[in-house]
C-alpha cells in the first residue's frame, strides 16, 4: 500500500501447530464448510501443518527488505517455494514478478491471487527511515500467498479450475501491476477474477471487506506563478489550496483511531472526503490529493483552478490523468463477506463504509479496472497493541503473525470456491 500524498475465531488446529489461535467457526469447518469440492476442514488441516513454516518464511523476507523494483532475492525465495509445491513457475515477469500456475484435477474457472513483495522506501515511512523496510506488511502478504498456493497444491485432486498466483513487484511505486498487465498475464492466462489481502489496523482474526468501496486514487497538479512577489504568492496560494481538504493528516494515535471508526460509519465524516497537500517551492505550488467518491476529481480540479485564478500570472497544469481508485464490486464483496462468516466465524467480518484509508492508494486498482475481484483488509493488530503497530507505513509496524495462518485459511477456501464457480 503506497503512502499517499508523498507520491503516492481462532485458527482451528493452530494450537497443534504450536502457534496461538484467534478464530471461531471450527464447527462449520469440521462439518464441511461451504460444501464445495475442497472442504474447509481439509484447508484448515493443511494450514495447521504449514503455519509455523509460513511464519518463518515471513521472518526471512522481513529481514531482507527490497525496495520497489529491486525484489530479486524475494522473488527467488517465492519461486523456490512455488516450485517445491509443484506449481508451474515463471520469473522475471514485469520486472521481478513471479507467476505461479496451479491446475486443479477437475475443470473449472481461472482465478488469480495477488501478493505484493516490495518493501517501503525510506521516504515513505512516516517520519522517514534509514533504509527500505517491511512496514506495510508485504512480507505478510507474500507469506499468505505462498501459503494459499501450498495448501491448494496439497488439495489439487479436489480442486477445480486453475489458480494463477501473481507475486507482484513495485506496488509502492504504483508500477508493478501495470508491468504485469502489460506483460499480458491477465489475457494470456484467461484470468476471470482476482483477489488480494492487505494488512490493516483491525484486530487479528478480523477481516474488513470493501464491498462497493476500496481505496482512493490520486491526482496531482502544478501551479506556477510569475511576477515580483511570486514566491510569497506561492506560499499564500498553497494555504488556499490546502483549505480544500476535508480530512487532515493524522498527527496522533487518537487521530488514527478516529479515522478507523469513521470508515465504519455509514454516511459518516469520510463518506465524502478530500485528502490534499499543497507545497510551495519558490514560485511553484505542487498539489497531491485523493478524494472519494472518485467522480469528485472534476470538482477538486475546479477548486484548484479557482484558487489559482485569484493570483495574477498563474499557470495551472494537471500533468496526468488521475490514478484510478480501487473499487471492489459490491456483489463480489458481499459474496466474500458471506463466505468468511460461514467458514471463519460470524463475528470476524467488518464492513467498511467508505474508501480506506483516505491517505493511501493501491495499484491493485488497475486489475479491478479490467476484471472483477475483491480486496480485503486482514486484521493484524495484536490485543492491546498501539494502533501504530498495525497501521501501515509507521516505523513501529509489527503485525501479529497469527494473521498469516488466518489469512491462508480464509483465502484458500475462498479461492477454491471461486474456481468452482459457486
Amino acid at each position: 500500500m503506497e503512502r499517499a500524498l508523498t507520491r503516492r475465531t481462532i485458527l482451528a488446529g493452530a494450537a497443534a501447530a504450536g502457534a496461538g489461535t484467534v478464530f471461531a467457526g471450527a464447527d462449520t469447518a469440521a462439518a464441511g464448510g461451504w460444501g464445495g469440492p475442497v472442504r474447509q476442514a481439509a484447508v484448515d488441516a493443511e494450514v495447521a501443518r504449514l503455519e509455523r513454516a509460513l511464519i518463518e518464511l515471513r521472518r526471512d523476507i522481513h529481514q531482507h527488505p527490497e525496495a520497489p523494483g529491486l525484489e530479486q532475492r524475494t522473488a527467488a525465495v517465492v519461486a523456490r517455494e512455488l516450485r517445491a509445491a509443484g506449481l508451474t513457475v515463471t520469473t522475471g515477469v514485469g520486472g521481478h514478478g513471479v507467476v505461479g500456475v496451479l491446475r486443479g484435477a477437475r475443470p473449472g474457472r481461472t482465478v488469480a491471487y495477488r501478493a505484493d513483495m516490495d518493501a517501503v522506501p525510506p521516504s515513505d515511512i512516516v517520519g522517514t527511515g534509514p533504509a527500505p523496510a517491511h512496514v506495510c506488511g508485504h512480507d505478510v502478504h507474500t507469506a499468505v500467498g505462498v501459503g494459499v498456493a501450498r495448501v491448494l497444491a496439497r488439495l489439487r485432486q479436489q480442486l477445480r479450475g486453475t489458480v494463477v498466483f501473481l507475486f507482484q513487484p513495485a506496488e509502492e511505486a504504483l508500477s508493478g501491476a501495470r508491468a504485469l498487465i502489460d506483460a499480458g498475464v491477465l489475457e494470456r492466462m484467461g484470468i476471470e477474477e482476482i483477489h488480494a489481502l492487505h494488512c490493516g489496523p483491525f484486530p487479528v482474526g478480523r477481516f474488513a471487506v470493501t464491498s462497493g468501496y476500496g481505496m482512493p486514487g490520486q491526482d496531482k497538479a502544478e501551479v506556477t506563478l510569475s511576477g515580483p512577489d511570486a514566491v510569497d504568492a506561492a506560499r499564500r496560494l498553497s494555504a488556499d489550496i490546502d483549505a480544500l481538504a476535508t480530512v487532515a493528516l493524522p498527527q496522533t494515535p487518537a487521530d488514527l483511531e478516529r479515522i478507523i471508526a469513521d470508515s465504519r460509519t455509514p454516511d459518516g465524516p469520510l463518506a465524502r472526503f478530500v485528502a490534499l497537500r499543497a507545497t510551495a517551492k519558490e514560485a511553484t505550488v505542487n498539489v497531491s490529493y485523493r478524494c472519494w467518491p472518485p467522480e469528485r476529481y472534476v470538482e477538486v480540479r475546479g477548486g484548484i483552478r479557482r484558487a489559482s485564478m485569484a493570483y495574477a500570472g498563474t499557470v495551472t497544469r494537471f500533468p496526468t490523468e488521475p490514478f484510478p481508485a480501487l473499487v471492489c464490486p459490491e456483489h463480489d464483496g458481499d459474496l466474500l463477506a458471506r463466505h468468511l462468516r460461514r467458514t471463519v466465524g460470524r463475528d470476524t467480518v467488518i464492513e467498511l463504509q467508505t474508501a480506506f484509508p483516505p491517505f493511501s492508494g493501491e495499484d491493485f486498482a488497475l486489475y479491478l479496472d479490467r476484471i472483477p475481484g475483491t480486496y480485503t483488509f486482514l486484521g493484524v493488530r495484536a490485543p492491546g497493541a498501539p494502533i501504530t503497530t498495525s497501521y501501515p507505513h509507521y516505523p513501529d509496524f509489527s503485525p501479529d503473525e497469527r494473521a498469516i495462518g488466518i489469512g491462508v485459511r480464509a483465502m484458500a477456501g475462498w479461492i477454491a470456491q471461486r474456481t468452482h464457480g459457486a
